[in-house]
C-alpha cells in the first residue's frame, strides 16, 4: 500500500471526527489520537486505530492532519513528550484556527524538528465536509502540497492552494471572515430596518438570498479592479454609493433605530468623496482604508 494512503488524525472534536471518518470511508488506514480517548470509540468501530500518545500518532504515518480548538491547544500537544522527535521526515497539515503569526511560528517549529508543514483553514461546518464545493484554504511549500494533495481531496472538493507563503491561508481566512461579519452586520441592520416598518423579515432573507450570487460576482469584479490598480468606472461609480448610504442612514434615523452600521459605511464613503474619488469605481474605497 502506498504509505501516503495512511494518515494520522490528531484532535477529535466535531471536525476532527469528521475528517477521520472521511479518510476511513475513502479506504485509508487511519490512526487517531485525542486527549480524551472516549471520543475515539465510534471511529474505532469503523476501523480506526487508537494511538497510545500524540507522538505515536505522528510516528504512525508519513502524514498527520491536526485539527484542534486553536494554536494554544496545538502547541500544548506539540510540547508533549516525543512529538517533536516523531515529526522528523513527516508532514503535518494543520487545520486549526489561528493567526498569520501562528502559522509562521508553526512552520519554524516543524522545520526545526525535520518536518514538513502546511497550514490550512477550513471554511465549512463538519456537516459540509467532503462535498465537491467544500472550501479549504491551504498554504505552504508547493512540493509538500503536491505530495499530499490527493489525500486531502477526500476532505474537500474545493481546496484552494494559495502558494508557498505559509501565512497565506490564515490571512485569507481572516480576510473572508471580515467580509462575512461585515456583511452580516449590514444584514442584521437591514432586518431591523424592515422590522421597524412592519415588514416580513423572513421575506427580507429570501430577497437577500436571491441577490447574493449577483453581488458575489460584483465583489469578484471589484477585487480584480483593486488588484489591477485601474479604478476607471466599469460597473459602479463611487459617487452613487455616497448617496445611497446617506439615504440608508437618514431613513434609519427617521425610523428611530440604531444607526451604528450605516453610520460606519456612510462615513467611509463620505471620506472617499472628500478625497475626490467620486468619479472612480466603487473599489476605490480601499484608498481610504490605505
Amino acid at each position: 500500500m502506498n504509505p501516503m494512503n495512511d494518515v494520522a488524525v490528531i484532535g477529535l472534536g466535531a471536525m476532527g471526527v469528521t475528517l477521520a471518518r472521511l479518510f476511513l470511508r475513502s479506504g485509508r488506514r487511519v490512526t487517531v489520537w485525542n486527549r480524551s480517548e472516549d471520543k475515539a470509540r465510534p471511529l474505532l468501530a469503523e476501523g480506526a486505530t487508537l494511538a497510545a500518545s500524540a507522538a505515536d500518532a505522528v510516528r504512525s504515518s508519513r502524514l498527520a492532519v491536526m485539527c484542534v480548538y486553536d494554536y494554544h491547544a496545538a502547541r500544548a500537544i506539540w510540547a508533549m513528550e516525543g512529538v517533536a522527535a516523531a515529526l522528523d521526515g513527516r508532514t503535518l497539515v494543520h487545520l486549526s484556527t489561528g493567526s498569520p503569526e501562528d502559522a509562521r511560528r508553526a512552520l519554524a517549529w516543524a522545520r526545526e524538528h525535520g518536518g514538513r508543514y502546511l497550514d490550512g483553514a477550513i471554511q465549512a461546518a463538519p456537516s459540509q465536509m467532503g462535498q465537491p464545493d467544500t472550501p479549504v484554504l491551504i498554504s505552504g511549500d508547493a512540493s509538500t502540497y503536491a505530495a499530499v494533495a490527493e489525500v486531502l481531496k477526500v476532505l474537500a472538493g474545493n481546496i484552494v492552494y494559495l502558494g508557498d507563503q505559509i501565512d497565506a491561508a490564515a490571512t485569507m481566512d481572516l480576510a473572508t471572515l471580515s467580509y462575512v461579519y461585515g456583511a452580516f452586520a449590514g444584514f442584521v441592520h437591514g432586518a431591523r430596518l424592515a422590522e421597524s416598518q412592519g415588514l416580513d423579515v423572513a421575506r427580507f432573507g429570501q430577497i437577500v438570498n436571491a441577490i447574493s450570487p449577483s453581488f458575489g460576482a460584483f465583489f469578484q469584479h471589484e477585487a480584480a479592479v483593486i488588484q489591477s490598480g485601474d479604478y476607471r468606472i466599469t460597473e459602479s461609480p463611487l459617487r452613487i454609493s455616497i448617496e445611497a448610504t446617506q439615504r440608508i442612514l437618514d431613513s434609519s434615523r427617521a425610523a428611530g433605530i440604531n444607526t451604528d452600521v450605516p453610520a460606519l459605511f456612510t462615513d467611509l464613503l463620505r471620506r472617499a468623496g472628500q478625497a475626490g474619488l467620486g468619479n472612480e469605481e466603487l473599489a476605490a474605497l480601499i484608498k481610504v482604508l490605505r
